[in-house]
């Protein structure tokens, strides 16, 4: 696997992969990297490191040196270009009337481009503004108009939760947020409740649904019957962020527990069966169980009838009765005998 260093650079959080091509770089060194926008300055974040070859975008460019103190040396002088570039750049905008709004210029590390981002909600037509500048600064300008979230990155601030925004903080693009990620994390569908500095849905929305869907893939489901440590209740809730389920005990109340601490209530070792027949102390040759009221035949014990007799004897005498039941007697049978149904009778 490819060898590679993690570099980040001054316009966003986002890092990038180099080969260090045999230089040994640790954290926080100063390299000097070839980009798209040409040679630029940057820092080391992650050092020496193997990635799979799948996860490396090609080409992939080498890193050309570490930086001198004359590289540092112009990036101040670079600093303090771009200060004078923005002054310019504001008093021009006022004097145009152009309806766009500056929100950063930042000079590459050869000098030989400066890039200026605006935010405008219209096309905006700056042609003369960049005359203007290309003839005071002699050097080649280039208007990047972005959204009011780049706005937000490029400026910086702090959130509701009173922490730096996650678009400065963390690495990586920016992702679409739906509004189908608050319902699902059950926050209140209110616009300033759920929104940035920038307007738009908070970007935690994105990074905390993925722990969302995990916990609720492992949890039970609302108005499952589980046991707990105080008694047996139904999920009503879930709580992601502690990893705990609320719990509806009924007159008890409710209680939060883990999913470590609760089982469904299917899930209990059965109660022993209670036995149906009541148990009758046995004397001499008797039966050992009570026949129950109603029950037509004997129990298995019984081989006495009520009257005395053999049980057996007695079941075939009702059997014979029985209607519809066939009978094997000669003298009442459908055959034979005088009076039988369809018998022949004896000629003399």
């Amino acid at each position: 696997m490819p060898e590679v260093v993690e570099v980040a650079f001054r316009s966003g959080c986002k890092v990038y992969s180099f080969d260090p091509d045999g230089l040994e770089l640790n954290v926080g060194d100063q390299v000097i990297v070839r980009t798209s926008r040409g040679i630029e300055i940057g820092k080391i974040v992650v050092a020496h490191h193997e990635v799979p070859q799948t996860e490396i975008v090609a080409p992939l460019e080498k890193v050309v040196r570490k930086a001198t103190s004359s590289d540092l040396a112009a990036v101040e002088r670079n600093d303090k270009l771009a200060v004078r570039v923005s002054q310019v750049c504001e008093e021009k905008i006022e004097e145009y009337g152009l309806d766009m709004r500056l929100i950063n210029t930042d000079v590459v590390f050869d000098g030989s481009k400066i890039i200026i981002s605006f935010f405008a909600e219209e096309r905006v037509d700056f042609r003369k503004l960049v005359e203007d500048l290309a003839k005071k600064f002699r050097t080649r300008i280039e208007f990047r108009q972005v959204g009011v979230r780049d706005e937000a990155r490029l400026i910086g601030g702090y959130g509701p939760c009173g922490r730096r925004m996650c678009c400065t903080m963390f690495a990586g693009d920016q992702q679409p947020v739906s509004i189908k990620m608050a319902k699902e994390q059950n926050l209140p569908l209110n616009p300033m409740k759920i929104s940035g500095i920038c307007g738009r849905l908070m970007c935690c929305l994105k990074y905390e649904q993925t722990a969302y869907k995990d916990f609720k893939s492992r949890a039970p489901g609302k108005g499952t019957l589980v046991m707990t440590a105080k008694g047996e209740g139904r999920v009503v809730d879930y709580m992601v962020p502690k990893e705990k389920v609320l719990v509806n005990l009924g007159e008890a109340g409710q209680t939060e527990a883990s999913l470590e601490e609760i089982k469904e209530a299917g899930e209990r070792p059965p109660e022993p069966e209670k036995r149906k027949d009541a148990e009758l102390p046995q004397e001499g040759g008797g039966a050992k169980f009570a026949r129950r009221p109603g029950r037509r035949n004997a129990g298995p014990a019984e081989k006495t009838s009520p009257s005395g007799g053999n049980a057996e004897a007695g079941a075939s005498e009702k059997s014979a009765g029985k209607p519809g039941q066939k009978n094997n007697d000669k003298t009442g049978g459908r055959r034979g005998g005088r009076g039988g149904r369809g018998g022949r009778r004896r000629r003399s």
